[in-house]
């Protein structure tokens, strides 16, 4: 699947099949559904995970807990466009 792809099924009605739980994680935050989005990125251990908790956690404007999980991540708040971060996620994760 392409970014582009991705990006298309945000129209659909559910996530694209197949795809890992953290590109799920992203497309019901893109779809407006924060609270699912943090659900499945919490059931999600590591790095990776910790990365899309902490970008979930910058959208809704809790710098501090998003500073906690950019850290468990291994990352830093990256400062840039909130767009910008989860296109970056969406490639990382495709």
């Amino acid at each position: 699947m392409t970014q582009k792809e991705f990006q298309k099924s945000l129209a659909e009605s559910s996530p694209p099949e197949g795809v890992h739980r953290l590109l799920r994680a992203l497309w019901y935050d893109a779809r407006g559904d924060w609270e699912e989005a943090h659900r499945i990125a919490q059931s999600v251990e590591g790095r990776n995970g910790a990365w899309v908790h902490g970008y979930l956690h910058r959208k809704e404007g809790d710098l501090s807990n998003a500073e906690y999980w950019y850290s468990r991540a291994g990352r830093r708040n990256p400062g840039t466009s909130l767009e910008w971060e989860w296109e970056q996620l969406v490639k990382a994760f495709l």
